[in-house]
């Protein structure tokens, strides 16, 4: 980094931005296989917050891949940089005082300790959806593991590259259990940490 980049210290913190939105800001990073149900989750925890009038933003694996990292292919290299770009990303809408929810295989757990590295001690929330690779193939929304067993496709987790499970998760889902039964143990956890007060 060049010398003469400086950062700005802005006179609205994070902390009155809280304040501002009656709750305490976080990342939920959920981690775990394709197919695991990662972004479904997300996507009903967001709106489960939504309801209880908690500001949030989902950043979801797929959809970061077509405009902040659409310059990123899936080599081991890129992989990290995919989730570096989040995890500086999630520390911005952090910032701002939201609730950042994540849906990132994100394999590596050098990748996702360096995220929580990076941000302020304890506003970083793992959650392994911890589902079966079986069921996950059975689930194949996108039809993946069938490419990827055929060898249509390349260095995909779970088959020809490995997932770090997490040694000590915040949050440990069963990815086989429904959605809403999910999405509830993840409101009562935040409840819990004091991040919302609901």
């Amino acid at each position: 980094m060049e010398n003469n980049i400086v950062w700005h210290t802005h006179p609205v913190t994070r902390i009155e931005r809280e304040r501002l939105n009656e709750h305490r800001a976080a990342v939920v990073w959920l981690t775990g296989l394709s197919g695991s149900g990662k972004s479904s989750i997300a996507g009903a925890l967001e709106q489960a917050l939504h309801h209880l009038n908690i500001h949030t933003y989902l950043l979801d694996g797929d959809n970061v891949r077509h405009g902040l990292c659409q310059d990123l292919s899936f080599s081991d290299r890129d992989r990290k940089e995919n989730i570096r770009r989040v995890g500086e990303v999630s520390g911005l809408m952090l910032d701002a005082g939201l609730v950042v929810i994540t849906a990132f295989i994100s394999p590596y757990r050098d990748d996702r300790d360096s995220v929580a590295l990076r941000l302020p001690a304890g506003q970083f929330i793992e959650v392994f959806v911890d589902t079966p690779i079986e069921v996950c193939e059975q689930r194949d929304p996108k039809g993946l593991y069938k490419k990827a067993r055929k060898g249509e496709i390349t260095q995909f987790t779970g088959v020809d590259l490995p997932y770090e499970a997490p040694l000590d998760p915040d949050v440990h889902l069963d990815g086989r259990q429904p959605v809403a039964a999910l999405v509830a143990e993840l409101i009562g956890y935040l409840k819990g940490r004091g991040i919302i007060k609901i």
